[in-house]
């Protein structure tokens, strides 16, 4: 079994991880890879993946969560195209949870824009960043 060494997860309290889970999967590709009860704190975890690296986004149960990804804090999510970018701005404005909308900020940065999750955290989702090919280049 290897080990997982290094950034594996970030963990965010959610109010319902039912419609978090929806989320995610409608704007990031994530479905849920582990889920439980934990026995110390009684409140139910789901650890979410989008399976193209070891790295999960933990939702815990909580009654009143505190947002502490916005305004500017957030996850960020590479899309294949800029259209990606624009289809899921146009969901989440119909859906009257997009919070900035898409923007050419050219290299490195690249095409993004902001949505809200169900609890306030901020999502970003983008195309053109390259951040796996910057890293890459830097192991070079």
């Amino acid at each position: 079994m290897a080990k997982d060494i290094g950034f594996t997860h970030i963990a965010l309290s959610a109010s319902n991880l039912d419609s978090s889970i929806a989320f995610y999967q409608r704007y990031a590709n994530m479905s849920v890879m582990h889920e439980r009860i934990d026995e110390e704190a009684g409140k139910r975890v789901v650890w979410l993946s989008d399976k193209t690296r070891p790295f999960v986004l933990v939702l815990v149960q909580k009654s009143q969560p505190v947002p502490i990804l916005g305004p500017f804090a957030h996850l960020g999510v590479g899309c294949e195209s800029r259209r990606a970018v624009d289809d899921l701005c146009d969901r989440a404005r119909h859906e009257g949870i997009l919070s900035k909308e898409a923007t050419d900020s050219g290299d490195p940065v690249g095409y993004w824009a902001f949505i809200n999750d169900p609890d306030g955290h901020i999502l970003e989702i983008s195309y053109g960043q390259e951040i796996g090919l910057a890293v890459e280049a830097s192991e070079a």
